[in-house]
């Protein structure tokens, strides 16, 4: 369900761009994309999408966050030298709510949420990067976002023996993802300047289990072996 709104928002931001264009040229609207702080709508957009799709992580929360200091501090209401003083308090805030909820409030909420939606922690590279390999566990789908950075995930010696979800969105950054040879893969993707590379080869066996990469790339890429 969040999957299909997270596309519905996406799919509803162009609209509303290409409406904007029209009235330009059919009506003498002074509608403009490159207004002042444009650029940073690369960071608040996906990041927006990514906490509405996947609830409260960290790193989409932090992302938006300082998106939106940014855009205030592009438009003139606050001062650059006070954004940049704030952005790390702001992580350090969000890393301590993250620990607040995971461990105290949403401990029991999470648990049901793995056991009927299936999934395990989310992987998130903002301005970074990171390699994660899963062995020898049973692996039940993931979110992974790579925004101005990249994401390795080596799923090649994990245990996978039903169908699943990998949600991931790459904007301005690049995921791998490893599969192993006993798994079908089917993409979903919404491409933006960018797309998604899958060099998998189909298993013999018609009863594999199946893969499915629900992905949004914006100037960025996913490669899926």
């Amino acid at each position: 369900m969040r999957a299909k709104l997270s596309n519905l928002l996406w799919g509803l931001f162009f609209i509303v761009i290409g409406i904007g264009f029209a009235g330009n040229v059919l009506f003498h609207w002074d509608f403009s994309l490159f207004f002042t702080g444009w650029w940073t709508l690369f960071i608040i957009v996906p990041c927006g999408i990514s906490l509405i799709q996947n609830g409260f992580r960290v790193w989409p929360a932090a992302g938006l966050t300082i998106g939106v200091l940014l855009l205030l501090s592009s438009r003139g209401y606050l001062d650059a030298s006070l954004v940049a003083s704030l952005i790390m308090p702001v992580i350090f805030i969000l890393i301590g709510l993250s620990i607040i909820f995971k461990n105290w409030l949403l401990k029991d909420i999470h648990r049901l949420h793995v056991k009927f939606q299936g999934g395990d922690s989310e992987y998130s590279a903002i301005f970074a990067g990171r390699r994660d390999r899963i062995s020898g566990e049973r692996f039940m789908g993931t979110t992974i976002n790579a925004i101005f950075g990249g994401v390795d995930l080596d799923l090649r010696n994990a245990i996978i023996d039903e169908d699943i979800v990998i949600n991931a969105t790459a904007v301005f950054g690049g995921i791998d993802i490893l599969v192993p040879p006993n798994v079908k893969v089917k993409v979903s993707n919404v491409p933006i300047f960018g797309g998604v590379d899958c060099k998998v080869v189909e298993p013999i066996s018609p009863n594999a289990p199946t893969i499915l990469i629900n992905s949004t790339c914006m100037f960025g890429g996913i490669d899926i072996k």
